[in-house]
């Protein structure tokens, strides 16, 4: 199977690399792994320890990368990094052109009717890092 190769999606101190599934060899350095259907959005556990592991991480370490995949980098993954960037602020149709300038092909009709309805809660609303010392998340 030709796979795309993987790509970074950077929005403001985010930075995502969107990759197909990883190797043996590159297992060890994914800390997290949420499984769901093939083509279908997340089911609501998945969206909320998703975005609970990225305000911590971005928190934590603003501007760092968090890698996220799927068995061909174009469905669930792209998906997920949506849910981010929307949750950030972004609309949802901005973030989907913005994610499949980067991956095209990405992000299904069933997902796309997803993201649509999605109702974003500012979960990942952050300050600009130089405005707070302690470069935390803003609720």
């Amino acid at each position: 199977m030709n796979r795309p190769a993987p790509v970074e999606v950077s929005y403001k101190h985010m930075r995502f690399l969107i990759t197909h599934n990883p190797t043996n060899a590159t297992l060890s350095t994914f800390i997290e792994d949420w499984p769901f259907d093939d083509g279908a959005p997340p089911p609501g556990k998945v969206v909320e320890d998703w975005l609970s592991l990225v305000k911590a991480k971005f928190c934590e370490a603003p501007g760092s990368c968090v890698a996220v995949h799927c068995v061909a980098g174009l469905g669930r993954a792209p998906v997920l990094v949506a849910l981010a960037l929307i949750e950030s602020g972004m609309k949802y149709e901005d973030a989907i052109q913005f994610i499949r300038q980067k991956r095209r092909g990405a992000i299904n009709s069933k997902q796309l009717t997803y993201l649509e309805k999605y109702r974003p809660k500012q979960r990942l609303r952050f300050k600009e890092p130089h405005t707070h010392k302690t470069r935390c998340c803003v609720m």
